[in-house]
């Protein structure tokens, strides 16, 4: 029996998957497989590393600093979020708060993490063998939002964030073997995305991104697709969807850290559902073997 975990990120609503995380990391509850998209990507890294409370600080405190994300970092760099400060400044061996990057290695959990190739508009999957010490460039590529951010370069290609190319990569984890799976929203699991938001940000990258500008304008239909898929595996036992039931008020690039540290608690709390999901599938794979 093998159990994936899916993080679909969501910027800054992802502190609500750091809290469910870290309380995972609290139960000692483990997983064959994670599957990162955008902020979700680096959740999943530190919580690979066995780096509880690491999260939590990135987004209730570094994300409040001008060179983290503002204004002045896209008149200076062309890109809002800063995102060598974030995974190269900060999480370098010698940065402030370090990317355990041993304990990730030697974790026999299989990570990846989405891409989306911004001359194609297809998703890649990078393995945890593109990861290596202080070399954090797909986390990077992951979380390049379009037009907040430049698309960032890997081996000469440019990638936007994963979740342009698949925001809720649960089918990807079944091909990858699993049998079960869970996934962190980061909305309430009802809540329908809608394409207005996407299309407006296509219309600014279209003349240079034309194939990632048209993957942006369906993206709101294949969430919603990936997501009614994901509850229907839910209804048959092999899949457990832990969302909020509201966002405390935070999107993508909101800058409130009471509501940052609301909505992480709410994560928390929330988390005991996978220690109930994990036990049920563990007690599966038993019955299995005895048969």
């Amino acid at each position: 029996m093998r159990t994936g975990i899916v993080d679909v990120g969501g910027g800054l609503r992802g502190i609500y998957a750091a809290g469910v995380l870290d309380f995972c990391l609290d139960r000692g509850i483990a997983f064959d497989l994670g599957i990162g998209v955008s902020a979700g990507s680096a959740n999943l890294a530190s919580f690979t590393a066995g780096q509880k409370g690491r999260n939590k600080v990135f987004y209730s405190e570094y994300a409040l600093r001008k060179q983290y994300m503002s204004l002045g970092n896209f008149i200076r760099k062309g890109s809002y979020v800063d995102l060598d400060y974030v995974y190269g400044t900060l999480s370098d061996s010698n940065g402030e708060n370090p990317l355990d990057y041993p304990a990730l290695r030697a974790n026999p959990m299989d990570l990846y993490v989405v891409a989306t190739n911004a001359h194609t508009g297809e998703p890649r999957y990078f393995g945890k063998e593109y990861l290596s010490q202080d070399g954090y460039d797909i986390l990077k590529a992951s979380s390049a939002l379009p037009f907040a951010c430049r698309p960032y370069p890997i081996d000469g290609i440019r990638y936007f964030d994963g979740a342009l190319g698949d925001a809720v990569p649960v089918q990807k984890a079944l091909e990858l073997g699993c049998d079960k799976v869970v996934v962190l929203l980061t909305k309430p699991k009802d809540t329908e995305r809608t394409p207005g938001k996407d299309a407006k940000v296509a219309r600014l990258i279209k003349r240079t991104y034309p194939q990632a500008a048209a993957r942006l304008r369906s993206r709101a239909a294949r969430y919603n697709a990936s997501v009614a898929f994901a509850k229907k595996l839910e209804a048959e036992g092999r899949a457990l969807i832990v969302a909020p039931d509201d966002t405390c008020g935070v999107d993508t690039l909101t800058k409130d850290r009471e509501a940052i540290l609301r909505l992480y608690a709410k994560g928390y709390a929330d988390g005991a559902a996978i220690e109930r999901f994990v036990e049920r599938a563990n007690a599966d794979a038993a019955s299995t073997r005895k048969a």
